[in-house]
């Protein structure tokens, strides 16, 4: 049977350069103006100055990464960062930034290997892994200061692409994910607003050694059944998989195992 992957780059690489500019931006107004000390509550312990300070810290990591086009893991992450000491100019701090990571993804070939914790050895990783990075921390920062979010169905629905096809490889930083087994059960996550670019539905296996992405069935092709189900807006299942939202809200139809369901998502936060 003929089928396709969700695997890889799915969106044109200027999608993300021209997006990763716009969240930063949106990230730091939100944050500039706001107290440091005002809580996250989707980062347990972090105040908008330390999700400010870790948004564009990762930046300026990612960008170093992609210009030396490293080939191993790097063995430190000390960067020189200048950090201002006021919390309050965090925000801007993150703005001054933009300029240079737009260089850097301008300049690099989204085709180059080099290495990435995830499923996808090229430069393009880094692109599409910054953008869900600052897009789930931007999301964070508005909820902290009570504003609502809106996310792009595409990008989110791709947000969610990118997270399932790199899950089986996040055990570098996140240790319970390794120990997410099953015997074959099936979980779909199944977009109920139709975007496009990415598909409508991912599923995932767990198997007795790890869990992973099922190839997606060619369109004439019946798909396997799956044991849970959980449908939703694209954006709304993006959230759900980095644990800013649970199956239970409204926001979601969802049948079958739900003890299969907390088992996955008692592995897979982080």
């Amino acid at each position: 049977m003929e089928t396709t992957t969700g695997a890889g780059h799915p969106l044109p690489y200027d999608t993300y350069r021209e997006a990763i500019e716009r969240e930063t931006l949106h990230f730091a107004d939100i944050a500039r103006g706001m107290a440091p000390e005002t809580a996250v509550p989707s980062c347990p312990d972090w105040t908008l100055a330390d999700l400010t300070r870790h948004v564009g810290a990762l930046q300026r990591w990612f960008s170093t990464l992609l210009t030396r086009l490293v080939q191993e893991p790097p063995r430190t992450r000390e960067l020189e960062l200048g950090l201002p000491e006021a919390a309050r100019e965090y925000p801007d701090w993150v703005a001054a930034g933009v300029p240079a990571v737009a260089v850097v993804l301008r300049d690099t070939d989204p085709r180059a290997p080099m290495w990435a914790w995830g499923e996808d050895q090229h430069a393009r990783f880094w692109a599409r892994r910054m953008l869900f990075e600052t897009l789930v921390h931007r999301v964070d920062a508005e909820r902290a200061v009570g504003r609502d979010s809106d996310i792009d169905p595409v990008l989110a629905a791709d947000g969610v692409d990118e997270f399932l096809v790199n899950l089986p490889y996040a055990g570098l930083f996140a240790p319970a994910v390794t120990k997410l087994h099953g015997s074959g059960e099936t979980i779909a996550f199944q977009c109920s607003d139709h975007t496009r670019g990415t598909g409508e539905e991912w599923r995932v296996r767990l198997d007795p050694d790890g869990l992973r992405l099922l190839p997606r069935p060619a369109t004439d092709a019946a798909p396997c059944e799956a044991q849970s189900v959980v449908r939703g807006r694209a954006a709304d299942l993006l959230l759900l998989l980095y644990g800013r939202r649970t199956y239970q809200d409204d926001a979601f139809e969802v049948s079958g195992d739900t003890a299969l369901l907390d088992n996955w998502f008692a592995h897979t936060a982080f």
